[in-house]
């Protein structure tokens, strides 16, 4: 899959914009190349020649939104508080995430393809960070001992999972509650 980072940017840009805006629209089964082209204003074989099919378009847009989210939210420091911090409000932002609460929700057969089958790139980008972290956290004396991709491996699954159920237990734990629970779960884990 091609990365926009990687790209000239302009057009990448503008057809994953016009992928999301066609997902907001017309739900993420209705999205089509032909219109994700018309709204970008570009030809077919301009979105063929980046990506082979609309999954990989879809893919690369939600790799770079939660690419984004991760750039978004600084590093808050050295330790464990400061990483659950970061996690918890990475997780948060991508709850309230239109476009990839879509693909959770309207596009079970994509997302299981993340949940369950594959690391995806945006994964991949989330365990590096999450590992250093908790590399660093572990030299500092605040994170227990462990392999620190294993550990952050886990720390995406526990996470992933909050953000894939927490509409189905809304009642029992709104978004304030769903934080400090993860928080919770995430600073028992790397506790030493």
């Amino acid at each position: 899959m091609l990365s926009i980072r990687n790209g000239d940017g302009s057009v990448e840009q503008r057809i994953l914009d016009a992928a999301a805006a066609c997902i907001l629209a017309n739900g993420v089964e209705r999205t089509t190349m032909t219109e994700i082209a018309r709204r970008a204003r570009v030809s077919r074989p301009t979105i063929y020649r980046r990506w082979p099919d609309i999954r990989w378009v879809i893919a690369e847009l939600l790799t770079v939104r939660i690419a984004g989210v991760l750039e978004a939210i600084p590093d808050r420091g050295v330790g464990r508080e400061a990483t659950v911090g970061r996690v918890v409000a990475v997780a948060d932002h991508l709850q309230h995430d239109d476009i990839v609460q879509a693909v959770i929700h309207n596009a079970p057969g994509l997302a299981m393809t993340y949940i369950a089958d594959r690391l995806g790139t945006s994964q991949q980008i989330l365990i590096d960070a999450l590992a250093e972290a908790i590399k660093a956290g572990q030299d500092e004396g605040s994170i227990r001992t462990g392999d620190p991709r294993e550990m952050a491996a886990m720390c995406l699954l526990i996470t992933q999972s909050t953000i894939q159920s927490a509409q189905m237990v809304a009642e029992l734990l709104d978004a304030r509650a769903i934080n400090v629970e993860l928080g919770h779960a995430l600073n028992g884990y790397l506790r030493p």
